[in-house]
């Protein structure tokens, strides 16, 4: 069962698989090896969305120990998908509340029969909250979207179990890539190898037609040719951590990548809790276990624009930085901040300051005229109050494709890549200062819930939620490869092996 309105049951695909030993710390990325083998669930399962007012656990445990067929009708969702997309029902496409997905699977019959093999079951993905039954067991939870869990379900499809206690330890192993490479900050750099890195990428969205935030390959890759054409050497995770396949990628290709927990929404006061602290050092604990092997994986983000000019934030954010630190002291800690400089009282705690704005679309809209004063402004008084290195972590304007007017007007084509010109007017002036990148939001266009300010979701992408570029696209191609060629870490477009093609050489 998965509760949420964005991904279904597993966002990277659920999958079952054994090996002859559980693994030591776990949810590290199934891969098959001489002592392991995976049974992927991908596919069609069988679905149902209750839309019903009266949910309640005892019966939906009750309910769940026959077929799901057997209570009612269902109908067909693949996995790996958002569920939202899939049908024609209306009903589904802003639906938040408690969905099922079941799924009849055969075991190989050695993994049931042969007590030195350990049976795992691993959860890709779902979102928020996920109860998984095995054979009509209760076997475990999970709180949170966008990261694995999993549970050692052997005493659930084997048989004869008496002697599993006393088989001893049978080795179990696997291989992972390996990227070396350090991290540093100082006042006014970030380093990487101990040399000046400057971020010139994008910050992106698990999205497209139809699948929503189903992992899909084609469109995995489409997207990395895509930032390599544009000369991108870096995105961020915003505002979740995205599929493992996705990180994969990044240490292959040499994308840097600044990960971000699911730490967004934190914008009301109560939120600032002791409940709150606890689950989001949780989750930052899962973060960190799932991708600290990733070399690509250069800061952690805690979150995207908190409150952090309440009081309360301030203990709040020191406390889940410093966890994260102490989970992974080799990477530089930080969270996305729109908050005034004056007023913030996260930024103290983090290594590099990240910040949102956007002049000329939600503040003083059509007056490009303003916006390097007020990006000079912004750096200057960020800088001399912190000390710290800056990165412009988003900006950027929605955009019609197709749209044209001159002089340039909002939502047009024409905006969008002026507005981007004049932001680049204002970097360039800080960049071989203490300002050590930039990211525009966002690589493509996504969907999100309607609104009056939506027109068939977020239109601030350079590229089309079809992967199509705007004009704004080729500006940014043109700036990337420029500072790219610039630099000792061009993002290569020749060569796919990870450490011939990566800043981290």
């Amino acid at each position: 069962m998965a509760r949420g309105s964005a991904v279904a049951w597993a966002a990277l695909g659920p999958l079952l698989w054994g090996c002859a030993l559980g693994l030591q710390g776990g949810m590290l990325y199934p891969q098959e090896s001489p002592s392991r083998e995976c049974k992927e669930l991908d596919g069609l399962w069988s679905f149902r969305a209750d839309f019903s007012d009266n949910r309640r656990r005892g019966f939906e445990e009750q309910w769940y120990r026959r077929p799901l067929w057997e209570s009612g009708p269902t109908m067909d969702m693949p996995v790996p998908s958002s569920f939202n997309d899939i049908s024609q029902d209306w009903r589904l496409r802003h639906f938040v509340g408690w969905v099922w997905y079941e799924r009849e699977v055969i075991l190989p019959e050695r993994w049931t029969q042969d007590l030195r093999t350990r049976v795992v079951l691993r959860i890709g993905s779902a979102h928020s909250y996920a109860i998984v039954w095995v054979n009509g067991v209760d076997t475990l939870e999970h709180e949170g979207g966008y990261l694995p869990f999993e549970a050692d379900i052997s005493n659930l499809v084997q048989v004869q179990l008496t002697a599993q206690t006393s088989l001893g330890p049978v080795s179990d192993f696997y291989t992972l890539p390996v990227g070396i490479r350090t991290v540093a900050v100082t006042k006014s750099q970030f380093l990487i190898n101990g040399k000046p890195f400057y971020f010139h990428g994008v910050n992106k969205h698990e999205d497209a037609d139809i699948r929503g935030k189903g992992f899909d390959w084609p469109l995995l890759v489409k997207d990395f040719n895509l930032l390599r054409w544009l000369g991108a050497n870096a995105f961020r995770t915003s505002h979740y951590p995205y599929a493992e396949e996705v990180m994969q990628m990044c240490d292959r290709y040499g994308i840097v990548v600044i990960d971000e927990c699911p730490g967004v929404g934190l914008a009301l006061p109560q939120f600032f809790n002791n409940v709150s602290l606890h689950h989001h050092m949780q989750v930052m604990e899962e973060v960190v276990r799932r991708d600290k092997n990733h070399p690509a994986v250069v800061m952690w983000s805690v979150a995207n624009e908190p409150a952090s000019h309440l009081e309360s934030a301030g203990y709040y954010l020191k406390m889940v930085i410093a966890h994260t630190k102490a989970l992974d002291p080799s990477r530089p800690v930080t969270f996305v901040s729109n908050s005034n400089y004056a007023a913030d009282k996260g930024a103290p705690y983090v290594d590099v300051i990240c910040l949102n704005s956007y002049y000329s679309w939600y503040h003083d809209y059509g007056h490009l005229e303003l916006i390097q004063l007020q990006l000079a402004t912004q750096f200057e008084n960020w800088y001399k109050k912190y000390q710290k290195p800056i990165i412009q972590s988003e900006y950027g304007a929605e955009t019609i494709a197709g749209f044209h007017q001159d002089p340039p007007l909002m939502f047009t084509e024409e905006y969008q890549k002026s507005l981007l010109e004049q932001y680049h007017l204002g970097l360039d002036q800080k960049r071989r200062k203490y300002v050590v990148g930039e990211l525009i939001w966002n690589f493509a266009d996504f969907m999100t819930e309607q609104s009056p300010t939506r027109v068939l979701g977020n239109k601030k992408g350079i590229f089309t939620r079809q992967r199509q570029p705007k004009s704004a696209a080729f500006l940014l191609r043109e700036r990337y490869w420029k500072i790219a060629n610039e630099t000792r870490y061009p993002h290569s477009v020749a060569k796919s092996q990870c450490l011939e093609n990566s800043p981290f050489t």
